[in-house]
């Protein structure tokens, strides 16, 4: 079905407010998915903070140019689905990979990180980093290890006087009890 004049330029519009307030996309072929199939991965990016759309390649170059951002030409070839993180790009990049992983059908072609144009294999390496919770757990704990040597080595001399002052005070205490 062949879409109107007025659908298109409402489509462009959508597709550049998405482009303006999403931290970056992921591009990947959904030529031969099902239904079923797609109606997962929506699920699953909508759980990862974003949202799954299958999208017209030149609406999606018009709209890209008027959000002033690249419009990687390459990527946007055939069928193709579009996977927008509003919150985590790597969770989504990741959902998206593990999703091709188990559907051969499903191929990433790229993305768009800011105004960066990414490769297959650097959504792949983005996929791949380490949830955004684990690596701030990671940096407070490298932030907080040198604090809590020092208070260890301060509470570990605090306490070596204390012992010695409290067996100064029991061996006083001993003869007068005597």
């Amino acid at each position: 079905m062949a879409l109107t004049k007025e659908r298109k330029n409402e489509l462009v519009n959508v597709y550049t407010g998405i482009f303006e307030k999403c931290q970056g996309v992921i591009f990947a072929d959904n030529k031969g998915l099902s239904v079923e199939d797609l109606t997962q991965l929506r699920k699953k990016i909508r759980a990862a903070e974003g949202e799954c759309r299958i999208t017209k390649n030149r609406l999606v170059r018009i709209a890209l140019g008027k959000a002033g951002l690249p419009v990687p030409r390459e990527l946007m070839v055939g069928a193709m689905v579009a996977g927008f993180a509003y919150g985590n790009l790597p969770g989504v990049a990741k959902v998206i990979a593990d999703f091709a992983k188990d559907h051969d059908n499903l191929l990433v072609r790229g993305g768009l990180l800011g105004n960066t144009v990414l490769n297959a294999a650097q959504v792949q390496a983005l996929a791949e980093l380490r949830p955004l919770p684990v690596v701030r757990a990671q940096f407070l704990g490298l932030l907080s290890a040198p604090a809590s040597r020092i208070v260890g080595a301060v509470a570990g001399s605090v306490r070596q006087i204390v012992n010695v002052v409290k067996a100064y005070a029991d061996k006083d205490a001993a003869p007068a009890a005597a």
